[in-house]
């Protein structure tokens, strides 16, 4: 029996025996699977719920298909269906019943989040809890911190605040608080702010590298927050900007931060995977924003791609890239794909 001789019909170079066939691993699902070399599990994505006054509310967001606002009553089959999913994780975004310049409900004892974290936390214990600890949705000019008269946030005065927030949704029974406004110290203050009050068990993961992206207009419907003027180009990092998200990265890890966070994901995957190998010993997350979410929506309603597919490739690759959580709108369909193809 003679060998096998692939002819390569425009050179004529044959590939006879020994060559190098690395598609032997490609031939069937089973040997696919065994030599894969990233992993996707529920367990890895972090779904966002955002939680506003009401009861009985399940107002869908437009620019965000499958996507609702929650009253708090809703929350407990929310949990269950998570958990049902093997989604381990949300992240807790509220919108208030009354906006003011201070943001006051940020950190008021019976504010919409702290609510969301108690009922949550009745409902299924052992679902991770973290919150969004900003104050962009709280605020009547939807900026995420106190102003000045030219309107300039005021870093060091809205770190204050920022603490009471973080210690505010800890005495609610959040296991994981979330600054995201990329403000100097925030992750010092927090810090320091929740050992004061005995919360040392309450991990902060930071949104370490948070760019000031054009990918975020869906989230800020969802959430009500966009600013009445100007933009966050002040204290959100400049898109084009690399070596900067490793000083970022770097001063977080020294003030304290359990985790660090990118943000957004997709058009970033080179920083996630520097910051990954840069600070192995942290956890690392990627949000999946909503911009990057209704792009694939939108096509996908468009019969432009596959959206199972898609959705699955996208997330597997800010895996590859090297987080070790997601933060992502598709959680939900994204978990029920995998169980499905288990």
């Amino acid at each position: 029996m003679t060998d096998y001789v692939e002819t390569d019909p425009i050179e004529g170079v044959q590939a006879g025996p020994g060559a190098r066939r690395p598609r032997r691993w490609r031939r069937t699902p089973a040997l696919r699977e065994l030599v894969r070399e990233t992993s996707l599990d529920s367990g890895d994505l972090v779904y966002p719920l955002f939680v506003r006054p009401g009861s009985g509310v399940r107002e869908p967001i437009a620019s965000m298909p499958g996507i609702a606002q929650l009253s708090v009553d809703a929350l407990a089959a929310e949990a269950s269906e998570l958990a049902a999913l093997g989604i381990d994780a949300v992240l807790l975004f509220g919108i208030p019943s009354e906006k003011d310049e201070l943001g006051a409900e940020s950190h008021a004892e019976e504010g919409i989040v702290q609510q969301a974290i108690r009922a949550l936390k009745a409902a299924s214990p052992e679902l991770v809890v973290m919150s969004d600890v900003c104050l962009c949705e709280y605020t009547s000019h939807g900026h995420c911190g106190l102003l000045d008269a030219d309107g300039y946030l005021l870093n060091d005065e809205t770190l204050v605040i920022l603490g009471r927030i973080a210690v505010s949704h800890a005495d609610a029974g959040a296991d994981v608080v979330a600054p995201s406004g990329m403000l100097d110290g925030m992750v010092g203050t927090i810090r320091a702010a929740l050992d004061a009050e005995r919360h040392e068990h309450v991990a902060i993961l930071s949104y370490a590298v948070k760019y000031a992206s054009a990918f975020y207009g869906p989230f800020r419907e969802a959430a009500e927050g966009a600013p009445e003027f100007g933009d966050r180009k002040s204290h959100q990092m400049d898109t084009a900007n690399a070596r900067e998200a490793m000083r970022e990265s770097a001063l977080d890890v020294e003030e304290g931060a359990d985790a660090l966070l990118v943000k957004p994901a997709l058009g970033y995957l080179d920083i996630v995977q520097r910051v990954h190998d840069r600070f192995p010993e942290l956890p690392l997350a990627a949000y999946n924003v909503s911009g990057e979410y209704a792009m694939v929506k939108a096509a996908a309603a468009n019969g432009w791609l596959d959206e199972r597919e898609a959705v699955l490739e996208v997330l597997t690759g800010i895996r590859r890239a090297g987080a070790d959580l997601i933060v992502t709108y598709h959680a939900k369909e994204a978990a029920a794909w995998l169980r499905e193809s288990a």
